[in-house]
């Protein structure tokens, strides 16, 4: 009875909000270079995910005009760059403790979450024997709590977020209060300098050498960040966050569903310029492969660690 009753309650609220803004968006003209931005990884270099968990939904809250009858999970998934210079996990996947945690959520949130747990990041890497103190940091896309809630056991790997995500962390907001408890003491914030990559104005490149290249893509969260992996095979990923949930949001022009945008965005009109932007590089470079941080899909691109994708 309770599986209808959540059901019941999230299609009135979707259905409700439909009416609000436009259905679709086009892409942003952006002026974009004729070719992909230069980058020298080194031969050494590999990417992997690692999968933590899902959450269960439909196509309805996966993006503004799914279907609700379409059952879709959403990926809980880490990914391990590892490089000479120092490995990085972008973002955590769920933790230890992410039932407790689900409880912190507002009451809204948690009537319409339902998942199931994987493996935390942590144990996943000490079973296949990898030295966790070679991590040199976790790279957070942004601070909500389905990104942050394995660092509940990484407690001794520095975070990286830019300064404009730190002070959202630092806030209080209520959507950023699991990463204040996880995060203290340990953020180290960096600054993007003002050179252009792939049409936005800023970049910072992790190593100097073009094969991990972050780019501010502020609305989901204040300091919400893209992710430009270049691979020594010469292949591109873009890791995309929450900026949306699933590659439909590219494929269709498809911003989140008005309930999501209300209730997590915290610019909806930045949101949808960064999406704007995305898809104009999408249709210009589609060797480059799209993989928002929820859709399992997208993520299964990746090889799961050990293995790994060079």
């Amino acid at each position: 009875m309770w599986r209808w009753t959540r059901w019941l309650l999230i299609v009135v609220l979707v259905l409700f909000g439909s009416s609000f803004l436009p259905w679709s968006i086009s892409p942003q003209s952006v002026t974009l270079p004729d070719r992909l931005p230069a980058a020298s990884p080194p031969e050494s270099m590999r990417v992997s995910a690692l999968p933590t968990g899902v959450m269960h939904s439909s196509a309805m809250l996966a993006f503004r005009g799914g279907n609700p009858m379409e059952p879709r999970d959403f990926s809980m998934t880490a990914v391990l760059v590892q490089h000479p210079r120092g490995d990085l996990l972008i973002d955590t996947g769920f933790g230890r403790e992410v039932d407790a945690q689900v409880k912190l959520l507002p009451l809204l949130m948690q009537l319409t979450t339902e998942y199931d747990k994987g493996t935390p990041v942590a144990d996943q890497l000490s079973a296949a024997a990898y030295d966790i103190n070679s991590l040199a940091g976790v790279v957070l896309t942004h601070a909500h709590w389905d990104h942050v809630s394995g660092l509940d056991s990484l407690p001794k790997t520095p975070i990286l977020v830019p300064s404009s995500e730190q002070a959202f962390i630092a806030s209080g907001h209520e959507a950023s209060q699991l990463a204040q408890q996880l995060t203290a003491g340990r953020l180290k914030s960096y600054a993007f300098t003002d050179k252009p990559y792939l049409g936005f104005a800023q970049q910072f490149d992790v190593w100097g050498d073009g094969s991990v290249v972050l780019v501010p893509a502020p609305g989901h969260s204040p300091g919400s960040v893209l992710v430009f992996l270049s691979l020594p095979s010469g292949q591109r990923l873009a890791l995309l966050g929450d900026l949306v949930w699933q590659l439909d949001g590219i494929t269709e022009l498809a911003e989140k569903p008005w309930i999501a945008r209300r209730l997590i965005d915290e610019d909806t009109d930045a949101v949808r310029q960064g999406l704007s932007h995305v898809v104009a590089i999408a249709q210009q470079f589609p060797q480059i492969t799209f993989i928002p941080a929820h859709d399992p899909q997208a993520m299964a691109t990746l090889p799961v660690y050990p293995e790994t994708l060079r």
